[in-house]
């Protein structure tokens, strides 16, 4: 498994000279908010701080910190193009003085490290979102270096887990759509075949009693289960029904099978009908009727991020009891 931060760490060890491109502050509509950012080396970028002419424009300063010499220094030769995930060339009003200004600090050796681009997202650059982004860009140093890996790993660490038993095929097309969602992906199987070809994000569990890991998950956890045996999805369902700590509980089926399910539950594992009635089945909803894995995939990635945003919501907002009491103090 390959996580963000061994790919941070992968891209700050062979990226040479590397700029820190960083969303400081926004007004009205942006493409990301603030703190959003994104790292600039001569060929390639790590990131995204929403694309377009505002990206392009803050490359190109982002290199001109990056080459600008040293006292006693030649220039360093400027690469074309950037790569990332795919190839792109700079547009060629990306090098243009941004709209009201850019602001540089001077260090006592001569370098540029530090630079303020200020620019509304308007005509002037061919966007059209209307708001406006201050983006901060300065070169990294090894202090910088370490704190841009602890705060990905303090991030990594709280970042939402998602369990997904059973690893057919519609198991495989929602660990590949899920794994590209900030969440921890986690695919669950009693057999090894099916934990083959598993995206490179995507941790794996082979286990006998995969109903074990629904117990040791970690609060606002969501749990979707499909595996090949209607018996198996029974047991971890139940299982994950009992805890109310999760943010989702989902089951691929018909109808037919969340009736099956329900009667089972409540006449044999001791389930109640509050509990009952928060299992998602079938998975996804069903204003689409497509069952073609890649489509299921697609609308049970949805489902699963509303619920997980609604989980942290709940657990963020105030307790009303406590609300009050703020209110009357």
């Amino acid at each position: 498994m390959t996580s963000k931060v061994q790919s941070l760490k992968a891209f700050l060890a062979g990226a040479g000279r590397v700029a820190l491109v960083e969303v400081a502050g926004t007004k009205g509509s942006t493409p990301r908010d603030k703190g959003a950012f994104m790292l600039v080396s001569g060929a390639a970028i790590f990131g995204t701080i929403g694309g377009g002419q505002l990206e392009y424009m803050a490359i190109d300063k982002a290199r001109q910190l990056l080459f600008s010499p040293l006292e006693g220094e030649m220039a360093a030769e400027r690469p074309e193009g950037v790569v990332s995930e795919g190839t792109a060339k700079a547009s060629s009003t990306a090098a243009a003085t941004p709209p009201d200004g850019f602001a540089a600090t001077l260090p006592s050796r001569g370098r540029v490290v530090r630079a303020t681009l200020d620019i509304p997202l308007g005509p002037e650059i061919g966007q059209c979102c209307g708001g406006r982004v201050e983006v901060s860009i300065r070169l990294v140093d090894k202090a910088l270096e370490a704190e841009l890996v602890a705060a990905a790993d303090a991030e990594q660490a709280q970042l939402p887990h998602v369990y997904i038993f059973g690893g057919g095929h519609v198991g495989h097309a929602l660990a590949s759509a899920v794994a590209l969602l900030p969440v921890r992906v986690v695919v669950v199987e009693t057999r090894a075949e099916a934990l083959d070809s598993m995206p490179d994000t995507v941790e794996t569990c082979l286990t006998p009693m995969p109903e074990s890991m629904v117990r040791n998950a970690p609060v606002g956890a969501a749990f979707v289960v499909l595996t090949h045996d209607h018996a198996l999805d029974f047991l971890i369902v139940a299982e994950a029904l009992k805890r109310r700590d999760a943010a989702y509980v989902g089951m691929i089926g018909s109808k037919t099978k969340k009736a099956t399910f329900r009667s089972w539950f409540l006449k044999s594992a001791d389930g109640s009908e509050a509990e009952f009635a928060r299992l998602v089945s079938p998975i996804g909803g069903e204003t689409v009727k497509d069952k073609r894995p890649q489509v299921i995939a697609a609308l049970a990635a949805a489902e699963i991020m509303t619920a997980l945003a609604a989980h942290a919501g709940a657990r963020a907002a105030p307790h009303p009891a406590s609300r009050g009491k703020a209110m009357a103090g």
